[in-house]
């Protein structure tokens, strides 16, 4: 008997979503190829769903179930993003509302400064539901970023000996940690009908503010400046301090660099490269 989600899921999953939904339809996989998670449109019930499913030993839909269940209602109230329909953590499963729209990244809109204000405002939304003050998070940060040196990567030794001393030379201390996305840019950004939504809470964690402004830091703000102060003004202030916010780049390229490597995406390993050389310089 042939199942309706052409194997892309496995038994179990297959048929939690005919549980939760009666009667699926498979309309288009939209999984992204580098990830083991499982991306899929289905129809049901005269209806449009995404099925997310991933493998036992991957964390990420749980982090993004965990959004789901916790604070993404603020942006499902102003449909800025999907609903929650059904989770099954034990089998890393996740089923929410469809959001129709067309991908930001690599199109006009990816360096439109009116998208950047809105993304701004909504990601401001999403900061301002709750916030505390945590005397563990920066030290927790630094360890991260020490066991991803730790593994297989193609940082330069002199480069890593480098990495290695701010890090170890760096004092914690508390700092305020909100709600966050944890992969704010384009590629997680819908347009329709002039209006952005947002798509993946797999990273999805509490964290400083500024944490969420990394990637644009990185790449589109890079392309074209004047989108930074667009994106700070829908935001309504600048959440970037000091010398938290260079550790805060410094650590992204750690990871960016090492995960990329294990990835085999040689591009984003390279953006990665250029992340350290430009993190380095500001100690």
């Amino acid at each position: 008997m042939t199942r309706w989600d052409g194997t892309h899921l496995s038994e179990d999953q297959s048929g939690l979503v005919v549980r939760e939904l009666g009667d699926p339809v498979l309309l288009r996989d939209l999984s992204w190829d580098l990830a083991a998670t499982k991306v899929l449109h289905v129809r049901a019930r005269g209806e449009d769903f995404v099925v997310k499913a991933a493998p036992p030993e991957h964390h990420h839909i749980n982090r993004e179930i965990t959004a789901h269940e916790t604070f993404t209602e603020a942006l499902v109230r102003s449909n800025r993003t999907s609903q929650l329909v059904a989770a099954h953590r034990a089998a890393n499963l996740l089923i929410t509302t469809y959001q129709p729209g067309t991908l930001v990244e690599g199109t006009p809109y990816e360096l439109d400064l009116g998208v950047h204000a809105q993304a701004g405002s909504v990601l401001r939304a999403f900061h301002e539901q709750s916030a505390l003050i945590s005397d563990e998070y920066e030290l927790r940060a630094t360890d991260k970023t020490v066991a991803w040196l730790d593994k297989e990567h193609r940082i330069a030794s002199t480069v890593e000996a480098e990495v290695r001393q701010i890090l170890a030379a760096y004092r914690p201390a508390p700092i305020m940690i909100v709600p966050t996305h944890g992969d704010w840019q384009p590629r997680n950004w819908l347009m329709e009908d002039g209006d952005i939504r947002v798509i993946d809470f797999g990273r999805f964690d509490l964290r400083p503010p500024a944490t969420d402004l990394c990637r644009l830091a990185a790449q589109q703000w890079k392309e074209a400046p004047g989108l930074e102060a667009a994106f700070l003004d829908g935001y309504g202030s600048d959440p970037r301090r000091g010398v938290i916010w260079v550790m805060e780049l410094l650590r992204e390229a750690v990871g960016t660099a090492v995960w990329a490597y294990q990835m085999g995406d040689t591009d984003f390993e390279a953006q990665g490269h250029r992340m350290l050389e430009e993190a380095i310089t500001h100690f």
